[in-house]
C-alpha cells in the first residue's frame, strides 16, 4: 500500500472549531475548552479522536469497556492526538427488550451524527455484542469520518463439573435437558453460575464473535483483534495500539469509503461462511453494505457459500473449540491464511492491505482451524432458500441441524405469535409429533417488533421426553447465534405485511429442501389466492415515538432492515462550524 500525504494541522477537520482565528464561535469554542480544563496546546493543531463507548452497568459483553475507553485514550495521548470520550447506546443483548435489534439503527444514526456535529478527525468505536458491531460501522460508514473499530472480545470458556460450556449454546442445550427431566433444578441452579464467567460476548461463534470477525475481515481492525479475549491484558494493549493507530488515520485522512469496498463486503461474506457463522450476519452486512454504498444480496451469499468450506471448528456450527481456542490457534489472521485464494489481497484496511495484515499469519492447531483437506463442512454455513413460501429468501444454517431434516416434508402446525406458542405448544390438541413443522408468524421486521430471536422454536415437552432434540422450524424471525437446529429464518417478506406466511394453516403440507435451496408450501396457488382475500394485517405495534419512526421507516430482512431514510444515497452536508 503506498503511503499517503499526510494533512496539515490546519487541513484537520476539527481546525474549524478550534484554529480559525478573528471569530467568534472560535472563540467561544476555545473558551469552552478551558472550562473543561483544557489549555490550547493539548488540542489546537492536533487530531481529535473520538472514542464512541457502548459500556453500560447492565451489558455484561461491555462492562469492561470504561477501562478500555482509557486503554485507547492512553494510546491516542501516546501519538500526539487528543482524545474525547463519547458515551452512546448500549445494545445489550441479554436485557433489551423487545430485541436490540428494534434499536440496532438508533445507535447507528447516533453515531453518525456524533461524529458529524463534533470536532472530530477521527473516531474509535468500542463495541461488540451482537448489534453494536454493525450499529457503529453503519453510522461511521454514513459519517465517512476516519474510523476504526475495537471489538470487545469473547468472555472465558464456561465450566462445569469438567465439562466446557459455551454460553447460549449450552443454555439451548441443558435448558431442554432440564425440559426432558434429565437435569434436576439444583443441577441447572449450579450451572448457571458456570456458564459466563468474566466480561465480554459469547465465546462460541455466535453474532457477536461472527461480527467482529467481520468487522475485521472488512479491514475496520487492528490484525488479529477481534478473536482476543476480553479479559486478556493482549485486549488492553490492543485497545491502547487502535488509539495510536486512530491519529495516525486522522492525519492521513483515510475514510471507511475508501475501505469498506465491494471487494471489502465480498471478503466478509467468504468470512463469515468459513466460519460457520450466524446467520444475523447475512442481514447486518447487507445494512452495511448499504450504508457505503455496496450492493449486497441474498443471492452474494449463496454464490459465495459454494466456494469456501466451513474451517473454523467453533461451536455451535464445529463440533468442539470456542473462541479462546480459536484465538490461540491463530486467530482470523491464521484463518483467513488458509483462504488467501478467495480473498481480496490487494485492498485497503487501517492498517495497510489486507495481504500485508495477513503477513506471517501461522495456524498453530489444525483441528481448530482446519485445512481445506479436512473442513468441518465442504461449503459455507448459511444457505439461501427461495420457494413459494419466502419469495425474497430466507436462510438456514444447515451445518447446525441435524442431517436427516435438511430435506423433509412435513404437517404444518401453526403459531400467530410468539406468545400464543409459548402457551400452547405442550397442550395435547396441538398434536405435534417429530415429523411436524412448525411455523410461527408475526415475528418480523415489523410484526415482533424489531424481528427478535424466536426462530429457535422449543420442541414440545412430549417430544424431548422421546429424545427429539430437533424439529424442522419456520419463521420470519431471526435466532441467536449461538443457538442450532433446522430453524428456517428471516422469512421474505415477513407475514405481517401479507407475506405468503401469513396465509399458513395447521394442516398444511410444507417441503424444505436444503440441497435445492427450496422452501415450498404445498397449496395450490388458487387456494392461497383465496386466503389471501381473506387476510387483514394486524394493528399498528406503535402509535408514537420512536416505534413509530421504525415502523414506517424499517425495511424487510432481505434488504438489511435498515431504516428506509437512512439507506438512500445522498449528500449530507458538514456543519457550519463558524
Amino acid at each position: 500500500m503506498t503511503a499517503r500525504e499526510r494533512l496539515s494541522p490546519e487541513e484537520l477537520r476539527s481546525h474549524q472549531w478550534y484554529g480559525t482565528e478573528g471569530q467568534l464561535r472560535t472563540w467561544s469554542h476555545n473558551a469552552r475548552m478551558r472550562q473543561l480544563g483544557y489549555e490550547a496546546e493539548e488540542y489546537q493543531g492536533r487530531p481529535v479522536i473520538a472514542v464512541l463507548n457502548t459500556w453500560s452497568d447492565i451489558n455484561p459483553c461491555h462492562v469492561h469497556l470504561r477501562e478500555r475507553a482509557e486503554a485507547v485514550k492512553r494510546g491516542v495521548w501516546q501519538a500526539g492526538g487528543f482524545p474525547l470520550e463519547f458515551p452512546v447506546a448500549t445494545l445489550s443483548e441479554t436485557y433489551q427488550k423487545p430485541t436490540p435489534m428494534l434499536y440496532r439503527n438508533l445507535l447507528a444514526m447516533e453515531t453518525e451524527e456524533l461524529l458529524r456535529s463534533y470536532p472530530v478527525d477521527a473516531a474509535v468505536l468500542l463495541g461488540g455484542c451482537d448489534k453494536s458491531t454493525p450499529a457503529l460501522l453503519m453510522g461511521a460508514a454514513s459519517a465517512d469520518v476516519p474510523s476504526l473499530f475495537v471489538p470487545a472480545g469473547p468472555m472465558l470458556p464456561g465450566h462445569w463439573r469438567g465439562e466446557t460450556l459455551g454460553s447460549g449454546t449450552d443454555m439451548w442445550k441443558y435448558w431442554d435437558e432440564h425440559r426432558a427431566g434429565n437435569l434436576t433444578d439444583c443441577e441447572l441452579r449450579e450451572l448457571q453460575g458456570g456458564l459466563a464467567r468474566s466480561p465480554g460476548h459469547c465465546m462460541t461463534m455466535g453474532t457477536a464473535s461472527t461480527m467482529t470477525a467481520a468487522a475485521e475481515a472488512l479491514g475496520m481492525t487492528l490484525p488479529g483483534a477481534s478473536s482476543i479475549p476480553a479479559v486478556d491484558s493482549g485486549h488492553e494493549r490492543m485497545a491502547a495500539a487502535s488509539g495510536r493507530r486512530a491519529v495516525e488515520l486522522a492525519w492521513t485522512g483515510l475514510k471507511p469509503s475508501e475501505i469498506l469496498t465491494p471487494e471489502a463486503f465480498e471478503d466478509a461474506v467468504t468470512t463469515v461462511l468459513g466460519l460457520g457463522g450466524s446467520t444475523n450476519a447475512v442481514i447486518h452486512l447487507i445494512a452495511m453494505a448499504g450504508r457505503a454504498g455496496v450492493k449486497l444480496t441474498l443471492d452474494d451469499f449463496d454464490r459465495v457459500a459454494r466456494t469456501v468450506p466451513v474451517l473454523a471448528n467453533v461451536r455451535p456450527g464445529g463440533q468442539t473449540y470456542l473462541m479462546e481456542d480459536f484465538h490461540f490457534a491463530g486467530g482470523l489472521p491464521a484463518f483467513l491464511s488458509r483462504i488467501t485464494d478467495l480473498l481480496h489481497l490487494d485492498r485497503p484496511t487501517v492498517n495497510g492491505t489486507l495481504g500485508e495484515q495477513l503477513e506471517g499469519a501461522v495456524v498453530h492447531d489444525d483441528d481448530v482451524i482446519r485445512t481445506r483437506e479436512n473442513p468441518v463442512a465442504p461449503e459455507g454455513g448459511v444457505a439461501v432458500l427461495r420457494g413459494n413460501l419466502c419469495p425474497d429468501g430466507a436462510v438456514i444454517k444447515h451445518i447446525a441441524a441435524e442431517k436427516h431434516l435438511l430435506r423433509h416434508t412435513g404437517r404444518a402446525v401453526v403459531f400467530d405469535d410468539y406468545r400464543t406458542m409459548q402457551r400452547t405448544i405442550n397442550e395435547p390438541e396441538s398434536h405435534i409429533t417429530a415429523d411436524s413443522v412448525l411455523v410461527l408468524r408475526n415475528s418480523g421486521p415489523k410484526g415482533g417488533p424489531g424481528m427478535p430471536e424466536y426462530g429457535m422454536l422449543p420442541i414440545p415437552d412430549h417430544l424431548l421426553k422421546q429424545g427429539v432434540r430437533d424439529m424442522v422450524r419456520i419463521s420470519d424471525a431471526r435466532m441467536s447465534g449461538t443457538s442450532y437446529g433446522t430453524c428456517v429464518l428471516h422469512v421474505a417478506p415477513e407475514s405481517y405485511v401479507g407475506g405468503p406466511l401469513a396465509l399458513v394453516r395447521t394442516g398444511d403440507s410444507i417441503t424444505l429442501d436444503v440441497e435445492a435451496r427450496t422452501l415450498q408450501l404445498n397449496v395450490d396457488e388458487q387456494e392461497l389466492e383465496r386466503r389471501r382475500t381473506e387476510w387483514t394485517q394486524p394493528p399498528t405495534r406503535y402509535e408514537r415515538g420512536y416505534g413509530a419512526l421504525y415502523n414506517e421507516q424499517i425495511t424487510q430482512a432481505d434488504t438489511g432492515c435498515d431504516f428506509e431514510f437512512l439507506a438512500r444515497q445522498g449528500k449530507v452536508p458538514d456543519p457550519y462550524a463558524g
